[in-house]
């Protein structure tokens, strides 16, 4: 399913031939990534739990981002709201108005199930541009503080600032 297209951005289903292009892209500019993930999305996507999505811009696939219909863990788990997870595009296509199409779409999909979406980002250097993105859409932190895998990490207490060091936001839509 086409989710937006124009003469250079689809947003489409995720298919199973976009996870070895992807992380190859991804392992191209120096992360660590595997095209694993990408099955467990379309997984989850087959059993009617997520909707996983990939941005094409000009033909090649360059993006991702995932819509849980409820969320998998951490904050919000009890409120039933919908959670964006796994939403990236490859650094030399950002700038193109791919995220900002992604997150649309994903917002969109989260607006059926509720009134109010979810996410997660890290808190490294690395998610710096996605901190910024989610701010300027207007994601408001939890209040919850900080997360470390899916617990709050209590004050004082050793951390690490890896990919699991996470603060919760959340939009009104």
């Amino acid at each position: 399913m086409e989710y937006y297209k124009d003469d250079k951005i689809v947003i489409r289903d995720l298919k199973a031939d976009d996870a070895e292009v992807i992380a190859a892209g991804e392992r191209a500019q120096g992360w660590n990534a595997s095209a694993d993930k990408y099955g467990i999305r379309l997984k989850d996507a087959a059993e009617g739990r997520a909707v996983a999505m990939a941005a094409e811009y000009e033909g090649r696939v360059v993006g991702y981002i995932n819509v849980y219909m409820e969320r998998l863990g951490g904050a919000f788990l009890e409120e039933g709201v919908p959670e964006i997870v796994d939403f990236g595009v490859l650094i030399k296509y950002r700038r193109h108005g791919i995220g900002t199409k992604l997150m649309d779409a994903a917002e969109e999909i989260a607006r059926r199930y509720s009134d109010t979406v979810c996410l997660g980002v890290g808190l490294h250097q690395g998610y710096g541009s996605a901190q910024r993105m989610y701010v300027k859409r207007g994601y408001i932190p939890d209040g919850s503080g900080v997360w470390y895998g899916d617990k709050v990490c209590e004050p004082y207490s050793a951390c690490r600032n890896d990919d699991d060091l996470v603060l919760y936001f959340s939009k009104k839509l």
